[in-house]
């Protein structure tokens, strides 16, 4: 028969050291990595809540090329190297960035007094010899 322990016969109880709040936000995902690696989950039980309907969409996004648009997106790929979702990727970043660039400069043209706008518009009118 085992002998209880403490002085009213029953086991002690563990104290609960304090814990780490969990951050608002992570400032990356190696963050979040390393906060996880060394806390554990079930220290913090309670407070999370049940989500439901949760859609999460990893798969790939396809979008239809023409075929000698594709084959030529291919060969060049494997001349550089890369795979072709890797160099349309690349190409579609890099286009997305500039369209965006041009949008915020014409924007802004837009938002030029009246008279600076009649202004350039004749400007852009007239033909020099």
């Amino acid at each position: 028969m085992q002998k209880p322990n403490g002085k009213n016969g029953r086991k002690p109880v563990a104290q609960k050291k304090p814990r780490d709040p969990i951050p608002e936000k992570f400032e990356s995902l190696e963050a979040a990595a390393e906060f996880w690696d060394t806390h554990s989950l079930t220290d913090y039980r309670d407070e999370f809540r049940e989500v439901k309907d949760v859609k999460i969409d990893l798969g790939p996004r396809r979008l239809r090329l023409e075929d000698e648009l594709a084959q030529q997106i291919n060969k060049l790929a494997h001349r550089r190297g890369v795979s072709s979702e890797t160099l349309v990727n690349l190409w579609l970043q890099q286009k997305l960035t500039e369209t965006l660039k041009d949008e915020k400069r014409h924007s802004s043209r837009r938002h030029s007094t009246s008279s600076e706008s009649d202004l350039k518009r004749k400007v852009g009118t007239l033909q020099y010899a």
